[in-house]
């Protein structure tokens, strides 16, 4: 009987062991990578550079769509000989527009892709470097979360990190 309460204190005794252990090895947080992605400096100095290809573009845009404007008014107070010369250059020109808004947009989609993935790679080092560092076990989007307590909210402290950069 001594030796079956003996084995049964000891197995408590490492029961407790594990379970404190695994207590004090999960440690969670979340972020809001919305706000992270919003306020990183670099989100927003990205921002004012596609902004200006943008605005780039749009004027070049404006001047073909103006051009071809033009010539259509022009178009129509032509004889009918000198329509079916003009014709083929106004849809070339229409052509022209639409194939440097395809190739624009796309340029612009392409460049967009590509520094998000760029500035997601940076959010996700610091989440990770801070986690490491603090002995998080997980960290969690606040999106796919249905409650937080605020308390587990990283989010500030990883935008310090980033905009230290």
């Amino acid at each position: 009987m001594k030796r079956l309460a003996l084995l049964f204190c000891a197995a408590m005794f490492v029961m407790g062991l594990f379970a404190a252990k695994a207590q004090a090895a999960d440690k969670f947080a979340y972020v809001n990578l919305t706000k992270i992605f919003g306020d990183y400096n670099k989100t927003k100095d990205y921002d004012k550079v596609l902004g200006d290809k943008e605005n780039i573009y749009n004027n070049e845009r404006d001047k073909k769509v103006n051009e071809i404007k033009n010539l259509q008014e022009k178009f129509n107070l032509l004889s009918d000989k000198e329509k079916e010369s003009k014709k083929k250059d106004i849809e070339a020109k229409i052509k022209a527009l639409q194939e440097y808004d395809r190739v624009k947009q796309t340029d612009l989609r392409k460049d967009q892709d590509e520094k998000m993935k760029d500035i997601l790679k940076d959010i996700e080092a610091a989440i990770k470097g801070y986690a490491v560092k603090n002995g998080y076990t997980m960290v969690f989007n606040d999106r796919v979360l249905v409650y937080q307590d605020k308390s587990m909210d990283i989010t500030e402290a990883i935008i310090k990190i980033l905009n230290k950069k």
